[in-house]
């Protein structure tokens, strides 16, 4: 490959991700700034002594059946199971929960506001077809911080401050990580 070549592909990757680093930068920058968005919840009537089996290998189309006969028609992709919790996916747009405490099931429908979804979104609880473009992004970023590295390398006047910038990177990483 040569290194016009590398350049080319390096740049038009790092375009391609500036839209997902945006969304990542802000959802998670609003984050750690305890803005961390709302969700609303609206309770779904339960009849008296119904559940579900969580562990059920048809349990996606026993919650549709339920929802469906309380009058819930919404859509989803796949469950996440979190033990006596279940929650339609994707939650970066309305979804459902269900929960089991000592037998008892109890279910709400929820809806989050843009800042909630995006950070549904920053942890990868978005639409299947959405999780498939963030590991692409993930590799596509793996590629354009490795070839930066060897371009930055590959470079004369570039080598030094390169390999002195990449180590101070590294000693901070390392230090915030286990020093710190």
């Amino acid at each position: 490959m040569t290194r016009k070549l590398l350049i080319q592909i390096h740049l038009i990757l790092a375009a391609f991700m500036a839209p997902a680093f945006i969304l990542a930068a802000i959802s998670g920058g609003l984050y750690l700034l305890d803005i961390k968005g709302n969700t609303s919840q609206e309770p779904i009537t339960v009849p008296a002594g119904f559940t579900l089996d969580f562990q059920s290998p048809t349990i996606k189309d026993d919650v549709k059946a339920f929802l469906e006969s309380q009058g819930h028609m919404d859509k989803f992709q796949y469950i996440k199971d979190r033990g006596d919790v279940i929650q339609t996916r994707p939650t970066s747009r309305a979804y459902y929960q269900l929960e089991l405490d000592d037998g008892v099931m109890t279910a709400s429908y929820r809806d989050p506001n843009f800042q909630a979804s995006m950070m549904e979104l920053h942890k990868g609880h978005g639409p299947v077809a959405f999780k498939w473009y963030q590991k692409f992004v993930a590799l596509a970023l793996l590629f354009v911080v490795l070839s930066g590295l060897w371009m930055g390398l590959w470079s004369k006047p570039l080598r030094k401050r390169t390999l002195w910038v990449t180590s101070l990177g590294t000693l901070v990483i390392l230090g915030l990580v286990f020093i710190i």
